[in-house]
């Protein structure tokens, strides 16, 4: 199931056949595993990765370090349930350090990431701190580098 998986990983679109081959199982076997899979929640969701600069989309991505004081008999898990329900909140992880949750959001602009902070975020009561890093420029993504200038250095042969 692991390999499945990560070919799944690699490449959601790869064809059942195809993964049935490099597994040496057949098309019914693939079939049935991932949909045990999606059932039992391993596979929540095929993903597509989009270079939304390179398409020219300027939205403003923040990276939010948040500290938190835990709730009694609850601990973090209310607070980031809570966090994770706003529409701008790409990823929420329980850390450990100097920080309690790492928020990742995305705003149409930096004043929309200033309002999520101040309105939305810093009102929770359990909040106690929090410190904004506005992310730049993407270079790599998922394990995907979004722009490869590396040119194929192969020597091209004629017949």
């Amino acid at each position: 199931m692991r390999e499945l998986l990560e070919l799944l990983e690699q490449d959601a679109r790869r064809p059942v056949g195809e993964l049935a081959s490099i597994l040496g199982k057949s098309e019914y076997e693939v079939k049935n595993d991932i949909s045990k899979l999606e059932k039992d929640k391993i596979i929540l969701s095929y993903n597509t990765l989009i270079n939304w600069q390179k398409f020219g989309d300027d939205t403003v991505t923040a990276v939010i370090e948040v500290n938190l004081t835990p709730e009694r008999e609850h601990g973090f898990d209310a607070i980031a349930e809570r966090i994770e329900r706003f529409d701008e909140v790409r990823t929420v992880y329980l850390m450990s350090g100097s920080f309690d949750l790492l928020v990742i959001i995305e705003g149409k602009s930096l004043n929309d990431v200033a309002n999520f902070v101040a309105m939305k975020l810093a009102t929770i009561d359990e909040v106690t701190g929090t410190r904004t890093h506005f992310m730049l420029k993407p270079y790599k993504k998922d394990g995907v580098i979004l722009d490869d200038k590396e040119k194929d250095r192969r020597q091209v042969i004629m017949p």
